[in-house]
Parts: structure tokens; sequence; C-alpha cells
């Protein structure tokens, strides 16, 4: 409905404005360091205004949205639709008005693999990359984009935003039923609008000391305003960040549109499955600058064990030569093994299923089943649990390392949340300056392989740097929370996306009903077949969350090539073979349309 027909409190404008003016004044005293007095804020705006008119380019927007949300008095429930005359101007991918062709689809999904590539190829102009800092290095595999490029930040606003709506829905906090088309259409209309704010929570810290201008191009923005080069270029960072952000996004929409299976999953795929090729079969040395040997062999799995078993000796391999063969970094032979048992895994996992029987109300003899996964909730719970633990590992690198937020009450510098390694601690750790060494973060960080946590415990003194200055019990810790948070939270984002999504027993069996079928011996009412789905949908929900967490643990323990992580291949195997089954179903569609009926529901 247009703004004029929504019912408003006007009044709430008024308290709405008084809180800017507050926080306005709080942000111009924290600049001076103390209180102020009212004719010195004002003299403060006029000498800062660039300071000032940054900040409220950022803050008004939010006080705004505010506003549309505190001030709806309508006849909805929810106070989101509130913000229904602003999400419905934002630019969108719309939904195809009619049958997309299997071929059709096909296009546009490797239309935008294409693209993703050539924009995980374009790095961010004017940037200094040799003090560049991965703020997502533990979970690049899973996060997708490439550090430095326009898709720096990945698929990390999309999904943080999701999670953000879920975590809402799920407590009860966001008042919508996900079972009615319009308030399912303004959860995603708002998700929207998260994401977007996102891209700039995530993107605007990277210029403080992670992705930091060039100092030529710092520079030549002095020229264009002088005395104001370094925020010139810290603002021309941050829009290539938004531009290649929301692009993606809009990849994203367009693949779930009018392409096959989700633009997210397709995106992690690809990343993956590049460093799974390129660290299975790379045949350049370890270190490129020096020659290949035995003590730099071929970087690849399959390459490096060909070299180094063409040059080792039966009695080399006898003294100890066999374990630089199987836990070599980065790729050895375990690694590869590691890869082969997830793959076959997940295939027989994904392939295993419960059928509840089908008839069709009116044509006699017809019958069909309806298909719950043993991994009925897919890989999408390990996706959430991994951005969320990104998300954690990001933030607390901010709050620990950066100059102003650092000094932030009860999160700056906090060696509860998170503890960061200094440039020479690092080096001599040989870890990133971005890899956790205490607090929370360090405790839910990315366990990649046997040689992070097993080897350690098996030989300390071998692996002392791999404490990373903690005690045995501490180190066990480590895996132990690790696995816990990777199993805990997929089951309760596994609920939540059954929710959220309509695949609960509520929607399915709506769905069944509304496709002419019914359960076989049954009366054909809604209620009836609700409750005999809730003897399988509930408890395999739990199952299926707790089953992939447990898999993307298990994974990561054994270990993958290309540094992929174990997550990021077990998601890969699932997301390659939900992609067949997807094909399947659109070509099946192609040729019965009363089957295209009953998917499309």
């Amino acid at each position: 409905m247009p703004e004029e027909e929504i019912p408003r409190n006007r009044s709430v404008g008024i308290v709405i404005a008084i809180i800017f003016i507050f926080v306005l004044y709080a942000y111009q005293a924290y600049l001076a360091g103390s209180l102020i007095s009212l004719q010195a804020f004002a003299s403060s705006i006029e000498k800062d205004w660039i300071d000032t008119l940054v900040f409220v380019l950022l803050v008004a927007p939010l006080f705004y949205i505010t506003y549309l949300i505190a001030s709806y008095k309508g006849e909805k429930k929810s106070k989101l639709y509130g913000l229904k005359p602003l999400v419905e101007k934002l630019p969108i991918i719309k939904k195809p008005q009619r049958h997309v062709r299997f071929r059709e689809k096909l296009f546009w999904t490797g239309l935008v693999l294409i693209l993703y590539f050539v924009l995980t190829n374009i790095y961010i102009y004017g940037l200094n990359t040799s003090t560049m800092i991965d703020v997502f290095s533990s979970f690049r595999a899973i996060m997708a984009g490439a550090q430095g490029s326009l898709l720096d930040l990945g698929i990390g606003p999309i999904v943080t935003a999701s999670i953000i709506m879920q975590l809402f829905v799920g407590a009860k906090l966001i008042n919508l039923d996900l079972g009615d088309h319009e308030d399912q259409a303004i959860y995603q209309s708002v998700q929207k609008l998260l994401v977007i704010i996102m891209i700039f929570v995530e993107a605007i810290p990277q210029v403080f000391g992670y992705l930091t201008p060039d100092s030529a191009f710092v520079n030549s923005m002095n020229s264009v305003w002088p005395g104001h080069g370094s925020f010139l270029a810290d603002t021309f960072i941050v829009l290539q960040l938004f531009f290649g952000s929301y692009v993606l996004f809009l990849m994203d929409e367009l693949v779930s549109k009018w392409g096959i299976g989700s633009g997210v999953s397709l995106f992690i795929a690809a990343g993956v499955s590049q460093a799974l090729i390129t660290g299975t079969i790379n045949w350049i040395p370890t270190n490129p600058s020096q020659p290949v040997s035995v003590y730099n062999p071929p970087s690849g799995a399959i390459p490096g064990a060909v070299y180094l078993l063409s040059h080792f000796s039966a009695s080399d391999l006898y003294n100890g030569r066999i374990e630089t063969l199987l836990f070599r970094m980065p790729n050895g032979l375990v690694s590869l093994i590691g890869v082969i048992i997830v793959f076959l895994i997940v295939a027989w996992t994904e392939s295993t299923k419960i059928e509840l029987p089908l008839a069709h109300e009116r044509v006699r003899g017809a019958r069909g089943r309806y298909p719950i996964k043993l991994l009925y909730a897919s890989n999408i719970p390990v996706i959430l649990t991994s951005a969320l633990m990104a998300n954690i590992t990001m933030w607390s690198l901010i709050f620990w390392t950066n100059p102003a937020l650092s000094h932030v009450p009860l999160l700056g510098h906090n060696p509860w949340f998170g503890v960061y390694p200094t440039p020479e601690q690092a080096q001599a750790l040989g870890i990133q300056q971005s890899t956790p060494i205490g607090g929370l973060a360090y405790y839910l960080n990315n366990i990649n392989g046997l040689g992070e946590w097993l080897l350690p415990l098996m030989e300390p003194s071998a692996y002392a740097n791999a404490f990373l200055g903690h005690s045995t019990f501490q180190f066990i810790m480590h895996v132990v929370a690790f696995v816990l948070f990777m199993v805990g939270m997929s089951i309760l984002f596994a609920k939540f996306w059954i929710d959220t999504t309509n695949m609960n027993a509520e929607a399915v069996a709506k769905q069944i009903l509304r496709s002419g079928m019914q359960i076989p011996g049954f009366r054909r009412e809604p209620k009836v077949i609700e409750n005999i789905l809730n003897k399988y949908i509930p408890p395999i929900t739990i199952f299926s969350g707790a089953a992939v967490g447990a898999l993307a643990a298990f994974a990561g323990l054994i270990g993958t090539v290309g540094n992929t992580t174990g997550t990021g291949v077990l998601l890969t195997v699932g997301i390659i073979i939900q992609f067949y089954e997807a094909m399947g179903r659109e070509q099946l569609m192609e040729m019965h349309p009363v089957i295209r009926q009953f998917f499309e529901g």
C-alpha cells in the first residue's frame, strides 16, 4: 500500500528525532574527549562538518528505519509492515510469470557462475595489497569470494541477514506467520533490506587496518580534496565492497528465481571445487621461488606424492619419511583420503530417505511417494553455523585490533571474546594475524586436519606451536567446543530453517493437498495428514541438523586438500548432489505438467 495509506503514529517521529540529536551530541562529545556545551556542540558540527556528515549519512537511515517500524499502527500484527514503502523501492530480481524451461535455467545458472569467477578476479582499486589481512581466512572456503577482490565479503552479509531474521522469528521477536503469503513476502523483503545494512556493517570496519588504501591512491585523492585524501580513499574502497556484495546478492536472487538451486550454494561449491582441484593436481612447488626438491615438493596432493615416492627409498619411508608423505602441508595424502571419505559418507546420507505413499484424489491408480530425506534440513544449518562462527571471529578481531573499537566497553580488547597475535607472534607461531589464540573465538575456530589436533596430542614437543601457548587441557577443550558448537547450532538452525521455509508438517500437509494427492487409508484433511507427518518431520529435522553438524566437524578433524576445510568439502559434495537431483526434477517437470504442479505447490 502507498505510504499515505499506512496508518502511523507521527508523534513517534519527535521522540526518535530527539534521540538522534542526543546521539549526534554524544558523537561530538566523543570527538572532543569530554562533555561539551550546546554552543560548543554547534561550533563542533561546523568545524568537523565532514566527520559529522559521514556520521549522519551512516546513522540517519537507521533512525528512519526505526521510525517506519515504531510508528506503524496498522491492522497487521507485525510492525515490520511499516517498512513496506521502503522495501518496495529496493532493486530486486522479479519472479518469472511463466514456466522457465530447463535449458533457460541452465543458461542463467551458468552465466551467474561465470560472472562470479570474473568478480573474484577483479581486485579493489587503490588497495594496498601488502598490508591486507583476511578477517575470514579460517572460513574463506565457506564464505566464498576472494580476499582483496570486489567479493571480499563473500556471502557473509547475505547469510548473516538470514541468521538474524531466523533467530528473531524463532524467538518470536518478529510476529510473522510464514505460512501466510503476505507475511512471508514482508519477511523476505525485510531480509533484503537487512542484507544492505549488513554489507555496510561488514564493509566499513575493513578499511580500518584490514583493507587499507595504497599511499599513492591516498595522495591522488588528496589532490581532489586536499586534506581528506584518506577519507575519500576509504570511502571508495567501501563503495567497491558494497557494489560487489550487492551484485552477489542479486546474482543469488537470479539463480533462486531463474536458475537451478540456490546462488549461495552455487558460490560455495564453485570456490571449494576450484580449491580442491588446485590442491589435488597442482604441480607448482610449495615455495614457488625455490626449485623442486624433497623439501619443496609439488604442492598438489597427487603430484607431491608421486614426486616423493620416486625420490624416497624404502629405508627413508621406514625412518620417518612416510609421515612427510601422509601429513605434509598443505596437501598430504591423508587430506586427499579425507576428501574421499567425506564424499562417500555425504553421498550415502543424501540418498537415504523415508518415502510416504501418496495417491491421487481423482485419478484412480495414480500413485506417488513423498520423500523425507535423512538430511531433511539439507546443508543450510552448517552454512549458517559456519557464518555465525565467521562473524564471531571477524568481530572479535575488529574489537581486539581496531584503535577505536578496542576501547568499547565489554567488547573492546576483551580476552574473553577473542585474543589475536601481534605480527611478531604470528610469524613465530607460523599463523596469520587473523587466527585467534585465545577467548571464545579460539575455542570456536575451525580445525582443519589431523595436524591441527591429533598429531600435536601424540607428539607435543614436535608440534609445540600448534598449542598456541595453551595447556593440553585447553587444547582438548578447543576440539570439544568446536565439535559441540557445530552440532548444537546445526540442530537449532535446522529447526529454524524448516519453520521459515515452509518445510514443517503443517506446510507440507497443505502442499500435498493442493497438489491433489493424499495418504492412502487416511481422511483427506489437513490435520490428519499433519499428524502423520509430525511423526517423521520434527524428529528427522533434529537428527538431520545433528548429523550434518557432526559430519562437518568430522570432516574438519580429518582434514582436506586445498585448505578448503572439512565443512567446505561437506557442503560442496552435498550441493553437487542436490544440484544433480534438482536437474533431474527440472527435466521431469518438463515432461509431466502434473508433476510440475506438485513441486510448485
